[in-house]
């Protein structure tokens, strides 16, 4: 592909991204400060397209707000840090992660299961347990083609979080809040989400 086309894609992911980021509250907020500080070939639309990319990809680490806006490292940095700074966007830390929500939107323990909800492995067990309460290990392992150890690990790892209960066989925490939050970022996580997202007249009275 030519560097036009790569810079037309990248422009109509950004415009694409920053009519969400225009429409949140508080989004212009920064834009008129001084013109010096501006990132270069940055401007508002990639501000924008961040707020509008964080809001709906909430839970997302730096690595994949770059990648997928194809901005810049330099001009990610400085725009998150601004968003930061101006209060639209915060982050809290996830091991060596940095994941990104709109400010003020979502609770401590949204934003740890959004994290988790982020990872494939993680998000693949709690779609399965939630859609199969009883399901034990070994049939997590087969559905998801992986060991019976990565299922363990996984399941001390959201254990730990506070986001399944390993008391009696596996048992997710406060599943409403779990399937609130893949049904309304579902085309975010992928098609097992939305799959879960059209039967969810059936799984919101979940009760384990």
């Amino acid at each position: 592909m030519t560097n036009r086309g790569v810079d037309e894609e990248k422009r109509a992911t950004l415009r694409r991204f920053a009519a969400l980021g225009a429409a949140t509250p508080f989004a212009g907020l920064g834009a008129a400060e001084s013109d010096e500080e501006e990132a270069p070939e940055s401007g508002s639309d990639a501000r924008d397209a961040i707020v509008g990319y964080v809001a709906s990809t909430p839970g997302a680490h730096f690595s994949k707000v770059r990648d997928d806006l194809r901005l810049g490292t330099g001009e990610t940095q400085y725009h998150l840090r601004r968003l930061v700074d101006d209060g639209v966007v915060e982050f809290s830390r996830d091991g060596d992660y940095k994941r990104f929500f709109p400010a003020g939107r979502f609770t401590a323990f949204e934003q740890t299961a959004l994290g988790y909800l982020r990872r494939g492995t993680a998000r693949g067990m709690l779609v399965a347990l939630l859609r199969t309460p009883d399901a034990t290990g070994s049939a997590l392992a087969a559905e998801l083609d992986v060991s019976r150890a990565t299922v363990s690990n996984y399941a001390r790892k959201l254990d730990e979080a506070g986001l399944l209960s390993r008391e009696d066989g596996y048992a997710v925490v406060r599943p409403e809040t779990l399937i609130t939050l893949l049904i309304r970022y579902a085309d975010s996580f992928g098609p097992a989400a939305v799959s879960l997202a059209d039967d969810a007249a059936s799984l919101i009275r979940y009760d384990p």
